[in-house]
């Protein structure tokens, strides 16, 4: 293991928590969102109150959220889209706020290249692409464009039930 640490800062934290390798490895382990803390402190050889305390330093901080995710390729009646967001105004961290309130929005990145913002958005039916557009974005203004990418098939990609 090497010494490396990452000085992360989740955009609304207070602190800045100093993240070292050890944990990096305890977040990998907590992909099993269920796997107790006792084996992963086993697992990495290390105390288990060491791995309690910062996993709750890390959810004080914002770095990290532990919740269940779903396949949306599972459930039926279930459309996962992707959509990319052309704006007329530069405010690219305000505007990817006001889209990440949305009802729908999984995520929202602001991106380089051909649009400004890339929202993940997860429909049900009775909201569906048509009232995504004209109930919730419809209410936003410097939207230049958008265009929609349904996600047919993912691999690796589960999104919490928002719905």
């Amino acid at each position: 293991m090497y010494e490396t640490s990452y000085p992360l800062r989740a955009l609304t934290a207070k602190k800045t928590m100093k993240i070292d390798e050890t944990t990096i490895h305890i977040m990998k382990h907590l992909r099993e969102g269920r796997k107790s803390f006792k084996k992963i402190a086993q697992d990495l050889e290390i105390a288990e109150n060491t791995v309690r305390s910062r996993v709750k330093r890390l959810k004080e901080e914002g770095i990290l959220e532990i919740s269940g995710f779903v396949d949306p390729d599972a459930l039926p009646r279930h459309r996962l889209v992707m959509v990319g967001v052309k704006l007329k105004s530069m405010d690219l961290v305000h505007k990817g706020e006001e889209f990440s309130r949305l009802r729908g929005v999984v995520s929202v990145s602001v991106v380089t290249g051909r649009y400004d913002l890339i929202l993940v958005v997860f429909l049900q039916e009775g909201f569906e692409l048509l009232e995504f557009y004209t109930e919730e974005v419809a209410r936003l203004k410097d939207v230049h464009s958008v265009e929609t990418f349904v996600v047919y098939k993912s691999y690796n990609l589960m999104v919490p039930y928002i719905l």
